[in-house]
């Protein structure tokens, strides 16, 4: 690794109605925290598919960030308990492929929580920085291709999943 300091590519996945609410406050607040994350909004956190992150992570991210509302305070009733449960299945899943536990990172944060959402991103910043690059397409296209592939990929998911009872 050359002498420059690495700066991992971060995906993250916030809930509409609580943890982007919350990026927007810390960014309305002044509140600093690394720009490594770039945010995909989602209606809710018990929408993410775990095949999201590992289309992410094979895009060229090197760790992902799920963030939504605190359990219990769900604007879709109980939604965050199902994204708790497949982030569970996820990480287990990850562990099998040898993708560290500490790439993929499970958030709650209020829309009143700006200065803990910016904690977050800060602490998943450091950990995968000091985990070094993913590697697993060696590199990531900085054009927005690939974060409009995530995103077409999310909307898709999303559209399909209406039609359905």
């Amino acid at each position: 690794m050359s002498d420059e300091t690495f700066e991992p590519k971060i995906v993250g996945f916030m809930c509409n109605w609580c943890s982007y609410r919350a990026a927007d406050l810390a960014g309305s607040a002044r509140i600093k925290y690394p720009p490594n994350v770039r945010i995909i909004r989602v209606m809710c956190s018990g929408r993410i598919d775990p095949t999201f992150v590992l289309k992410a992570l094979s895009l060229g991210a090197d760790g992902v960030m799920v963030a939504g509302c605190h359990p219990g305070e769900c604007h879709y009733i109980d939604q965050n308990y199902k994204a708790m449960r497949r982030f569970g299945m996820l990480k287990h899943m990850l562990a099998a492929m040898g993708v560290e536990a500490e790439r993929v990172q499970l958030v709650w944060a209020s829309a009143a929580e700006g200065q803990q959402l910016a904690d977050a991103v800060e602490k998943l910043v450091a950990d995968v920085r000091a985990l070094g690059p993913l590697n697993w397409p060696g590199n990531w296209n900085e054009h927005k291709d690939r974060l409009e592939a995530i995103e077409s990929m999310v909307k898709e998911h999303a559209e399909a999943m209406e039609v359905l009872p």
